[in-house]
């Protein structure tokens, strides 16, 4: 028999789960009105996975994780940020690489 605890815990997975569906749903959709109601759908299950967490919190089965520190933050978004200029160069070289490469 599932308890209100796993109850609520099962259906914040699935709500997670139709987010990441929706996202590449969403993404890959060419039809303007059926993008439309794909977005209103996420948007919907995104203020549903909100109360529901909110409710697990209060509930205590849910504790999330502390929150960064804004130093933490900054440290996080300047390694993305070199990260993503590396691998920019790194893809830059490779295809320099491949250019001096003869053809077989």
């Amino acid at each position: 028999m599932f308890t209100e605890k796993d109850m609520v815990n099962d259906y914040l997975s699935s709500l997670k789960n139709s987010l990441t569906t929706y996202a590449s749903a969403i993404s890959e959709c060419s039809n303007p009105q059926l993008r439309k109601t794909l977005q209103q759908m996420r948007d919907s299950d995104e203020e549903r996975q909100q109360r529901l967490s909110q409710y697990a919190i209060e509930k205590g089965y849910y504790k999330p994780a502390h929150q960064a520190q804004q130093n933490e933050i900054q440290q996080v978004y300047s390694q993305l940020q070199s990260g993503g200029q590396q691998q920019g160069q790194q893809q830059q070289g490779m295809g320099m690489q491949n250019q001096n490469m003869p053809m077989q």
